[in-house]
C-alpha cells in the first residue's frame, strides 16, 4: 500500500512538473495558427510576426540564467511564483497590443516568466528522484509536455477563427493562473533556501563556468541543444511552409502539428521502455544517427521537389520521433554530475538549448525564400552537427574518466559502446 501511495504521489508530481515545463511550449505552439490573422490585424507580414517567436526564444534562453541562481539561493517555489506572475501579466498585455513591435517586446517578457517553470521543473527532478531514474522521469515529463503540441495549435486555430487571435493570449493567461494555484497548493518545496549561494555577478558567472567545464555536461548539453534546434527550425518555418506554400487552413495546420507531435510523444515513451535494456548514452547515439539521415532526406527531397505535403509531413514526423529519444537522455546525462547546484546546471542547460533554438529560429525566418529549404536545411544541419558533437565529446569523456576519479553515479551512466 505504501508503494502504491508513493507511486501515485510521484505521478502527481510529474504531472505538475510537466505543466510547469509546458508553459513555454504552449506559448509557442498555441499562437502559430494565428500568424496570418496577427499579420493582417497589425498591418505587417507573417515573417515579421515570426520575429515575436524569435524574441520569445531569446527571452526564455536568457531568463534561465537569472532563475538558476535564484532557485539555488531562495529555494524552488519563491522564484517560481515570480516567474508565473510575470508570464501572466505579459500574456494579458500581448492581447492588447496594436503594433507588431509591441508584440515582439511583450513576447520577450512573456518568455522571461515562462522560463521559471522550465528551470524549476528540471531542478526538482534532480531533487526528487535518483540520478539513475532521471532519464525515465524526463521521458514521462515529455508525455505531459508533449500534449501541448497536440492540443495547443488545434485549440489556437479554433480560438483564432472563432474569437480572434487576441483571445489566444487571454487563454494563456488563464492557464498560467491555474498553474499558479496548483504550484501553491500541491507542489512541495524540494530544496530549502541556501544563503551560501551568492547572487553577486562574479560568483554567479564562476558557478556557471564550473558547471560548463564538466565534459559530461558540455558534451550532452551541446548535443541535446543543437539537435533540439532542429525542432525550433520546424516550429519557425512550419507556419509558412504549410499555410502559405501548401495552402492549408489554420485548423488544418493545427491538426498537422498535432499529428507530427504524436511522433515526439510516442518516441519519448518508447525511450522509457528502451531504458530497461540500454543505457542513455547508447540510445542517444542511435537516435541522433537516425535523425541525421532523416533530416538529410527531408532537405534533399525539398531541394529536388520530390516531397509534396504528405511527404514533408512524413519526414518531419520521423525527425521528431528521433527527438523524443534525444531530449530525455541528453537532459539526464547533462545533470547527472550535479546535486547541490542543480538549479544552476539546469539553468545553463536550458539557456544553451533555448539560445541555440532562438538563433536557428531567427535564421529560418530571415532566410525565408518562399520555399521549404530554410526549414528543412536547418533541420538537417542541426541533426548532423549534434551527432558530430556527440562523437567528439564522448572521446573527451572517456579520456577524462580514464585518468580521473569522477562521481560514481555519473560515470555509471557512461558506456563505451
Amino acid at each position: 500500500m505504501a508503494n502504491q501511495d508513493q507511486k501515485r504521489n510521484h505521478v502527481f508530481l510529474i504531472i505538475i512538473l510537466g505543466l510547469l515545463s509546458a508553459l513555454g511550449p504552449f506559448s509557442i505552439d498555441m499562437y502559430l495558427p494565428g500568424f496570418p490573422a496577427i499579420a493582417a490585424d497589425l498591418g505587417t507580414t507573417v515573417a515579421k510576426v515570426g520575429l515575436s517567436l524569435s524574441s520569445f526564444f531569446i527571452g526564455i534562453s536568457a531568463g534561465q540564467f537569472l532563475y538558476g541562481p535564484l532557485l539555488d539561493r531562495y529555494g524552488r517555489k519563491r522564484p517560481l511564483y515570480l516567474g508565473i506572475f510575470v508570464y501572466l501579466t505579459a500574456s494579458i498585455c500581448c492581447a492588447l497590443v496594436h503594433t507588431v513591435e509591441a508584440l515582439i517586446l511583450l513576447r520577450l517578457f512573456q518568455a522571461l516568466g515562462a522560463c521559471a517553470g522550465l528551470v524549476a521543473s528540471r531542478a526538482m527532478v534532480r531533487d526528487l528522484f535518483d540520478v539513475k531514474e532521471n532519464a525515465r522521469v524526463f521521458s514521462l515529463l515529455m508525455l505531459v509536455v508533449g500534449v501541448s503540441p497536440i492540443i495547443a495549435p488545434t485549440l489556437g486555430g479554433y480560438i483564432s477563427v472563432a474569437f480572434g487571435w487576441k483571445y489566444i493570449f487571454f487563454v494563456l493567461a488563464g492557464i498560467a493562473t491555474l498553474v499558479l494555484i496548483a504550484v501553491h497548493y500541491t507542489l512541495p518545496e524540494t530544496r530549502k533556501p541556501d544563503p551560501e549561494h551568492s547572487l553577486r555577478p562574479g560568483p554567479i558567472v564562476q558557478s556557471f563556468i564550473n558547471v560548463f567545464r564538466n565534459p559530461q555536461f558540455y558534451t550532452y548539453a551541446l548535443t541535446g541543444a543543437i539537435a533540439a534546434a532542429g525542432l525550433y527550425a520546424y516550429i519557425a518555418g512550419s507556419p509558412f511552409v504549410f499555410m502559405k506554400l501548401f495552402h492549408v487552413s489554420a485548423k488544418q495546420y493545427g491538426w498537422i502539428f498535432a499529428i507530427v507531435a504524436l511522433g515526439l510523444i510516442g518516441a519519448s515513451q518508447l525511450n522509457s521502455v528502451l531504458l530497461r535494456t540500454y543505457k542513455s548514452e547508447q540510445i542517444i547515439k542511435w537516435a541522433l544517427l537516425c535523425q541525421s539521415l532523416t533530416g538529410s532526406l527531408l532537405f534533399l527531397g525539398s531541394l529536388l521537389g520530390w516531397l509534396g505535403l504528405f511527404g514533408t509531413i512524413f519526414f518531419i514526423f520521423l525527425f521528431l520521433c528521433c527527438q523524443g529519444c534525444i531530449f530525455p537522455n541528453s537532459s539526464a546525462l547533462s545533470l547527472a554530475p550535479f546535486s547541490r547546484n542543480a538549479g544552476t546546471a539546469s539553468a545553463l542547460l536550458g539557456g544553451i538549448q533555448m539560445g541555440v533554438g532562438a538563433l536557428v529560429a531567427a535564421i529560418v525566418s530571415l532566410l525565408n525564400d518562399h520555399t521549404a529549404l530554410p526549414m528543412s536545411g536547418m533541420m538537417a544541419l542541426c541533426a548532423l552537427t549534434g551527432f558530430t558533437v556527440l562523437l567528439l565529446g564522448r572521446r573527451v569523456i572517456r579520456r577524462r574518466a580514464s585518468i580521473e576519479k569522477v562521481d560514481a553515479q555519473a560515470t555509471e551512466m557512461i558506456r563505451t559502446s
